[in-house]
């Protein structure tokens, strides 16, 4: 290349580039244009065998998921993503993470590859100004999302993405967080809190699941207050 094209080329690079980000703007603004207002649900997963057992937690999984449209995108908030600062998952192809143990091993075959959604990320990255959303590109789906999103969209046809909870926050921050992505659900996003009130398996009575009335002492106590 001579100097005089190297020196056209260099100054045109500049707007190129700045072309490519309008562009990129407006094919963002394009995907999420204003739709009818999505719920916003909470699926308490339960143990990981719901992914592959018949019973009536699946069946009200799949139930709900047809009694409306299906959604553009879905962001998913598990209570097994917990990391300092607030993350979402950018990639293009999110993994399937088994991140469990002492199942059988048709759980841990179980792949479900929803297609990502980095625009949804962008986008989700945008609207929160209540903090400084970072991308990530390491983590993927994790059972507390693939278990149940599956039963709702078993062609796994939806883009999912997922976004961590700040284990260093209060809830009062998460709240905070909530309000900010509710616009979403005016774009056709789909948002899904998934986890339990209560997730201690280590702690449950085995040998007491079918004696009538009982808990812990611990857990009456927390039952009269």
């Amino acid at each position: 290349m001579n100097r005089k094209k190297f020196i056209t080329a260099m100054a045109v690079s500049p707007l190129t580039g700045a072309a490519l980000k309008v562009n990129s703007l407006r094919n963002l603004s394009k995907n999420f244009e204003a739709t009818e207002k999505f719920p916003v649900l909470f699926l308490g997963h339960g143990s990981p065998m719901n992914a592959i057992e018949e019973n009536e937690f699946v069946d009200g999984f799949r139930n709900i998921g047809k009694t409306f449209q299906k959604p553009k995108a879905i962001l998913v908030i598990s209570a097994h993503w917990e990391t300092r600062g607030t993350f979402v998952t950018a990639m293009d192809n999110p993994p399937t993470i088994h991140d469990f143990g002492g199942f059988p091993q048709a759980l841990f075959d179980v792949q479900y590859p929803a297609p990502g959604s980095p625009e949804l990320a962008q986008e989700t990255k945008r609207i929160i100004t209540k903090t400084d959303v970072l991308l990530d590109d390491k983590w993927g789906l994790d059972h507390g999302a693939w278990s149940v999103v599956k039963h709702l969209y078993p062609d796994a046809e939806v883009p999912v993405i997922q976004m961590s909870i700040d284990y260093t926050q209060p809830a009062s921050y998460h709240y905070e967080l909530a309000q900010e992505l509710a616009s979403l659900r005016h774009k056709g996003v789909l948002i899904i809190g998934s986890g339990n009130m209560v997730h201690n398996l280590r702690m449950v009575a085995w040998d007491k699941l079918n004696e009538a009335g009982f808990a812990w002492d611990w857990l009456r106590k927390q039952k009269k207050k």
